[in-house]
């Protein structure tokens, strides 16, 4: 089996924990910064912890309607969440799963790091287009830029 990975980097000018609350949000505040990427998130099992699984369902800027994933690990105290797809169109018929990866790092001006690392599991030699991988990079940057200023226009919630 061969894979694919992907990494995304994006500095904030807000402490790690601040970050890693509204991050945790994401069910909630992705669909109101981003809508045409993610038309609702809900959850089908669990209670957002370790084994939780929630259906991603795509709005119309992604070719694909749906995604189901499960969170694989969350560790508020080092700010860090992963979570896998394991079935959905996301997958394009060509992939296992796709393992997400979330660590925010706090930087030495008080801000932080918000890094993703993105796992493609390819179930043969057909890999996820240079294209493809650099669209989902854009939507995850403008998603996390997007609940970013949510988190700041509602500092009253985090």
């Amino acid at each position: 089996m061969t894979s694919v990975t992907t990494e995304i980097e994006i500095p904030s000018s807000f402490p790690a924990d601040k970050v890693f609350k509204v991050f945790s949000d994401f069910d909630t505040i992705a669909p109101k910064v981003n809508p045409d990427v993610f038309k609702s998130i809900e959850t089908i099992e669990g209670n957002g912890g370790v084994g939780t699984i929630k259906v991603f369902t795509f709005g119309d800027a992604v070719p694909f309607t749906s995604g189901k994933y499960k969170v694989d690990a969350v560790d508020p105290s080092n700010c860090s969440y992963t979570y896998s797809f394991f079935e959905g169109d996301n997958l394009m018929g060509i992939l296992d799963s796709i393992t997400n990866q979330i660590k925010i790092v706090p930087s030495a001006d008080g801000g932080s790091i918000f890094k993703q690392t993105i796992i493609y599991n390819c179930k043969g030699n057909e890999k996820p287009s240079e294209e493809l991988l650099k669209i989902e990079k854009d939507i995850y940057e403008k998603t996390f830029k997007g609940i970013e200023a949510y988190g700041i226009a509602h500092p009253e919630n985090y």
